[in-house]
């Protein structure tokens, strides 16, 4: 009966003395039951050690590699594959863009861009500066829809970080007392500002610093919508305008610039080749005899 009532006092002993092994650093601390906080399954796209995880021992395949994205299947074309990017010069990357868009006068079809492009650059600084460089324009023209998308793909992705006003004042650094460990980058100052579209893919592509890259979350589309609305942002600190019907910002092109490319071509195309209207040569009149 004695060892019964010492058993029941040491019960509630443990129990507050557990119930003080809070988390401290790196550790959670006790949990509720084995595997709650730490799941000894793969998940795709997460790798964290634990120690109760034992298939890296039981597999020839390491848990970090069966959990990172796959890449695809060598020699297969992904479906949206649009070879824009590769256009050889603007007037092909103008006539491919209004196929895609469903404006050209032989195909009023539009075609979604959904797949991806080839990427040329590596993940190191001398490729992150021969990308700067180079992809000096989206190949993309300026649409509301584009900049809509933009911004509601960048608010979800980007935005905790670099803030909604792309003045690097994101959620981690303005609510949470400034203890986010780096400052994000602020999209208004002035190199970014006059920085190359470049800049931002290839950091969209590969990350930079404690970023992670998005390559495997942002289509091909979706990444240079979310650069069009950088840009937006950036015009409008500027005073100056990025839509769809007018840039003084930079060399992005509007889409009422190429819609009204069509139209003068469709204007030509249909226009009978004999009408020449009142500026037609007149005929040489034959010699008449006096």
């Amino acid at each position: 009966m004695k060892a019964m009532i010492k058993y029941i006092m040491l019960v509630p002993i443990l129990l507050l003395l557990a119930s003080c092994s809070g988390p401290n650093g790196n550790s959670t601390g006790h949990e509720y039951m084995p595997d709650m906080a730490h799941a000894v399954s793969v998940e795709s796209n997460l790798y964290v050690d634990y120690f109760r995880n034992t298939f890296d021992k039981e597999s020839v395949i390491s848990r970090k590699d069966a959990c990172m994205p796959r890449l695809p299947v060598m020699g297969s074309i992904p479906r949206g594959y649009t070879g824009i990017a590769d256009a050889a010069s603007p007037e092909a990357q103008d006539n491919m863009m209004l196929v895609l868009e469903g404006e050209s006068a032989s195909n009023g079809v539009r075609t979604p861009l959904n797949g991806s492009v080839p990427y040329y650059y590596g993940d190191n600084e001398d490729e992150r500066a021969r990308a700067t460089k180079e992809i000096a324009k989206n190949p993309f023209p300026i649409t509301a829809k584009r900049l809509e998308t933009g911004k509601e793909l960048y608010v979800i992705y980007c935005a905790i970080c670099h803030g909604e006003k792309g003045d690097g004042a994101g959620y981690l650094v303005r609510d949470n007392g400034g203890k986010y460990p780096a400052q994000p980058a602020n999209f208004m100052t002035d190199p970014f500002i006059v920085s190359n579209e470049g800049r931002y893919y290839h950091a969209i592509m590969y990350g930079r610093n404690l970023m992670g890259g998005y390559a495997d979350k942002l289509s091909y589309e979706e990444r240079w919508n979310v650069i069009h609305y950088i840009k937006s942002l950036q015009a409008g600190v500027k005073g100056l305008v990025y839509n769809e019907n007018e840039n003084t910002f930079n060399n992005a092109v509007p889409f009422a610039k190429i819609a009204k490319k069509v139209e003068d071509k469709k204007a030509v195309e249909t226009k009978p080749a004999g009408d020449l209207g009142m500026n037609a040569p007149k005929a040489a009149e034959p010699n008449q005899k006096k």
